[in-house]
């Protein structure tokens, strides 16, 4: 699939952004397997002009590598237009607006998903967007607000309009938030109303899952978050399922405990010591689930509190497990 230049995306597997989980790191493991598009957490447009705390490791995107976007959310146009030319100065090749977060402290803030209430306001913000660089700009929204107001067919039809290169649905409302099962069938109706790509999102779990999804939807491409946590080659394994790209090879035993090791030192060296123990921690636990590790170990693991001694009880919890469900 080929998006408008010069954005090209091959083949169209992307990662979800996802708070807290797609830092910097986490994209550069999931890219070393393989996949179209990694996209960076939800950096809120004023914190990035602002110099707010965090938001530095939020937007950092190993900027000027290719495959990777960063997506931003705000309220107002000029903020908005004004934080794309900041990331597109750095390097960015690509901004992806969040019209699709669901979480009340978004959407109280009249940002996100809360957006598609007001698609006169929303299609201002991404008029300035687009405007504003040279660089590929993206959209991400749910169905709608609620099954009364499912209105992303006409949002997609004039974010195309102002300059959308690409869509990305979850097939779910924002009342909905994670419950329920994800309609793909309901995204057909987005992919009718334009000609830009449609990607699907919502319940992709695995090869099977993101063909059904592609099927009913009508799609272009699938994008996989909760899924990959844990598993960081899902996406290339996808990938190599659908579309017939080299299958990744996929660690266990020991080489799932280098891994992860070196995720793990990653985190520490990007957010330092103190912080970094705490915020590895949910990551090891997603690796710990897909291997099976026994709970005496993962108890271990998760409570030590200081780098040098994880590092020891990530190879002995690993390779306790020496099979790694794919």
């Amino acid at each position: 699939m080929a998006l408008a230049p010069p954005f090209k995306m091959t083949p169209p597997v992307l990662l979800a952004p996802m708070a807290g989980i797609t830092d910097l790191p986490f994209r550069n493991l999931v890219a070393s397997f393989g996949a179209g598009l990694v996209v960076s957490e939800m950096v809120a447009s004023h914190d990035m002009l602002n110099a707010r705390p965090g938001s530095r490791e939020k937007a950092e995107l190993g900027l000027g590598t290719t495959g990777t976007a960063v997506q931003l959310a705000g309220r107002e146009a000029a903020p908005m237009a004004e934080a794309a030319r900041m990331v597109e100065g750095q390097g960015a090749t690509v901004i992806d607006i969040n019209m699709g977060c669901p979480a009340k402290k978004v959407t109280q803030g009249y940002s996100g998903s809360a957006l598609m209430r007001t698609p006169d306001h929303a299609l201002t913000l991404i008029d300035a967007v687009v405007r504003a660089v040279n660089i590929p700009v993206t959209l991400k929204t749910r169905l709608g607000w609620d099954e009364g107001m499912l209105n992303a067919p006409q949002i997609a039809q004039r974010a195309q309009e102002a300059g959308i290169t690409m869509i990305t649905i979850h097939g779910r409302t924002r009342c909905q938030f994670y419950k329920g099962r994800a309609d793909w069938v309901a995204i057909r109706q987005v992919k009718d109303a334009v000609s830009i790509p449609v990607i699907a999102n919502g319940d992709i779990v695995d090869a099977a899952s993101a063909a059904e999804a592609l099927t009913l939807s009508g799609a272009d491409g699938v994008m996989a978050g909760r899924g990959v946590r844990g598993r960081p080659w899902l996406l290339a394994e996808i990938a190599h399922r659908l579309y017939g790209t080299p299958p990744p090879r996929i660690p266990s035993g020991s080489e799932f405990a280098q891994m992860v090791g070196a995720h793990y030192s990653a985190i520490i060296a990007f957010y330092g010591e103190t912080l970094g123990v705490r915020v590895a921690r949910k990551h090891l636990g997603w690796y710990m689930d897909t291997a099976g590790t026994p709970q005496d170990l993962r108890r271990a693991v998760l409570t030590a509190d200081d780098s040098r001694s994880v590092l020891r009880l990530i190879a002995m919890a690993c390779d306790a497990c020496p099979e790694v469900a794919a």
